[in-house]
């Protein structure tokens, strides 16, 4: 039965036709898009430093690999106002973290809970918990063993976006996926 859950699981995945976002406007330049870039060439280092310490153990790095990686970890995947549930929108995103993730077995992640500011520090720190076990435990019904996996909760504590606003707080609600060496 797991098994047959797994493989429609996989199918709808791969089933479903992407949209193409084409940009309308160039996004000008702002404090929170000058962090994300610096946080993407961070992601981007710990995915070559991540992977240059595989290639030493006798797996083969290439530049296709690096990419893979990137694009595979980079995507968050955000939940809805005091919810953990993972939000059809978010099992794309998962779906291809277990898939890299099932095809680089030497690979490890921290999957890193978010919440945004509003509620007390303890019910945050409580709820990012929760995110981060629920996007765990979708990685590991797609077999990626949960020894690979492990958690970590900040709450409130690391915003990827400081406003406040609905769509600043959107980014804030997620679960965040870090190599781990």
């Amino acid at each position: 039965m797991k098994k047959v859950l797994i493989f429609l699981l996989i199918v709808f995945a791969l089933g479903c036709a992407k949209k193409e976002i084409k940009p309308t406007e160039e996004a000008p330049v702002t404090k929170e898009r000058k962090a994300d870039e610096g946080a993407s060439t961070k992601k981007k280092e710990m995915v070559d430093d991540t992977l240059y310490a595989a290639k030493k153990e006798g797996d083969i790095a290439t530049e296709t690999e690096k990419a893979a990686a990137e694009e595979a970890i980079s995507r968050d995947v955000l939940f809805d106002y005091d919810q953990y549930d993972i939000r059809p929108d978010a099992r794309p995103i998962l779906d291809s973290v277990a898939a890299w993730m099932n095809s680089h077995r030497g690979v490890s992640i921290t999957i890193e809970g978010h919440c945004d500011e509003r509620g007390t520090n303890e019910y945050n720190l409580a709820l990012g918990e929760k995110r981060a076990k629920a996007a765990r435990e979708y990685l590991s019904l797609l077999g990626v063993s949960a020894n690979r996996l492990s958690i970590m909760t900040y709450g409130e504590e690391r915003p990827a976006c400081t406003q406040s606003s609905e769509d600043c707080w959107q980014k804030n609600r997620r679960a965040h996926f870090v190599l781990v060496k």
